[in-house]
């Protein structure tokens, strides 16, 4: 591993201590908490919508969420390892098969819908689960 790449590391690692970012990717529904500042008060507001893409890597990898506010679609892009950003949580995860989901944009309603993934392994979690009671 050259210096830089172990550079990298170590302030994602600093970054990240505390917060735990779950994998999630285009077409899973998000909570972010992110940190506003107004005047000298800062408060932690919730931006919930749909991951439409990632991009970069590493340091500089970043994540672009959709919402619908008030009958219009707003994205907002976030870097992955911002302070700004107090927790990301993955309310649920979106079937899809592209890893940009650009085409969104354009949809409304029933046809702007993403299935929801059913994973084996979390089948099998569940199931472990309720068998064991």
């Amino acid at each position: 591993m050259n210096v830089i790449q172990q550079l990298e590391q170590e302030q994602m690692a600093k970054l990240s201590a505390g917060k735990e970012i779950p994998d999630f990717g285009p077409g899973d529904t998000l909570v972010v908490n992110v940190k506003v500042v107004e005047g000298e008060r800062t408060r932690v507001q919730a931006y919930e919508g749909v991951c439409i893409g990632r991009s970069g890597g590493g340091l500089n990898e970043s994540f672009t969420v959709r919402k619908i506010s008030y009958g219009e679609g707003v994205e907002r892009v976030f870097p992955l390892y911002s302070p700004m950003i107090d927790s990301i949580r993955l309310v649920r995860r979106g079937k899809v098969r592209r890893a940009k989901l650009y085409y969104l944009r354009g949809r409304r309603g029933k046809s702007a819908r993403i299935a929801e993934r059913t994973d084996r392994q979390d089948r099998a979690a569940s199931g472990a689960a309720t068998s064991s009671k």
